[in-house]
């Protein structure tokens, strides 16, 4: 049976954030010309697209710039949307190079400062960059590391190692070549590794005690 309104009963109950039809149907009335179509994507990408600008630029305030700026030009650009990739996908690109524009603009007028209660946005273990170990227990150890990291090797191990961005990608929405992007992923993942597991001097046991 069709309603009037010309969908199938409880059609407008399908929640966009977990069914991918919904998803791409909202796309195609917002490429059409309808403004409310693109507002339910922003309330369907929001979070993610806020904690992914937050989490690149550690800061709340140049978060909510970056998002803003973010959908903006999404909204401007939504008919160049073609569908390779999820509309959240395509999102985080944008929101990528959103923030490195926006810490390039940011940089010589302010520091950055450690965001205590930063989490990870996806703890599977083949997700996080410290997968030998357990999420849980290190979740705001591996938080704190990346928020060390300086901008540039942050944003490509976020992008790879959290939201499994590809390389291609990454080096296309952060204006560098993709050998560069796996380079800086290298030393990122190695930095991280290196504040979640210092070297012990030689005879020195994991509780800090000599033999």
């Amino acid at each position: 049976m069709v309603t009037d309104a010309g969908t199938s009963p409880g059609s407008h109950a399908r929640d966009p954030r977990s069914d991918p039809e919904a998803m791409a149907a909202l796309v195609a009335r917002a490429q059409a010309g309808d403004d409310k179509a693109f507002e339910e994507l922003v309330n369907a990408t929001h979070v993610e697209t806020y904690t992914l600008a937050r989490r690149l630029t550690g800061d709340d305030d140049d978060a909510r710039d970056v998002v803003q700026e973010a959908y903006l030009r999404a909204y401007r650009s939504i008919g160049r949307f073609r569908g390779e990739a999820r509309f959240s996908t395509w999102m985080y690109r944008i929101t990528a190079n959103c923030a490195s524009t926006q810490l390039g603009r940011r940089r010589r007028h302010r520091h950055e400062e450690l965001a205590e209660d930063l989490v990870v946005v996806d703890t599977r273990p083949e997700l996080d960059p410290v997968a030998q170990a357990d999420a849980s227990d290190l979740r705001t150890r591996v938080a704190a590391a990346l928020e060390e990291l300086p901008p540039k090797l942050r944003a490509v191990v976020v992008l790879r190692d959290v939201y499994d961005l590809p390389h291609e990608a990454i080096a296309a929405e952060l204006g560098i070549s993709e050998s560069a992007a796996k380079v800086r992923l290298h030393r990122a993942r190695r930095k991280v590794k290196e504040r979640l597991f210092p070297a012990r001097e030689p005879g020195e046991r994991p509780d800090g005690e000599d033999h």
